[in-house]
């Protein structure tokens, strides 16, 4: 149970991160969803590519550990299409 409600805290904080980046950069995009260890974002297609480095940056930098956290992130018009 600790592994399982440590790797829930992680999403959290990410989850907090990238909304306040969201804000800061006044971005139209939205989370719109978290399932496990995904996040699913409604965002228009010419910000598409900012919002993923935010992502990716906000999620593998939420906590500091022994080994990197590593982020996939993917780009499609539905959830099933933007998983790599």
């Amino acid at each position: 149970m600790p592994i399982q409600g440590t790797a829930s805290d992680i999403v959290k904080i990410a989850m907090l991160r990238v909304d306040e980046e969201f804000k800061r950069e006044q971005l139209d995009a939205r989370l719109l969803m978290q399932v496990h260890d995904e996040l699913l974002v409604e965002v228009s297609a010419e910000t598409a590519e900012q919002v993923a480095e935010i992502l990716k940056r906000e999620m593998e930098s939420a906590v500091s550990l022994d080994v990197p956290l590593i982020v996939d992130v993917g780009i499609a018009d539905n959830w099933m299409d933007a998983k790599p």
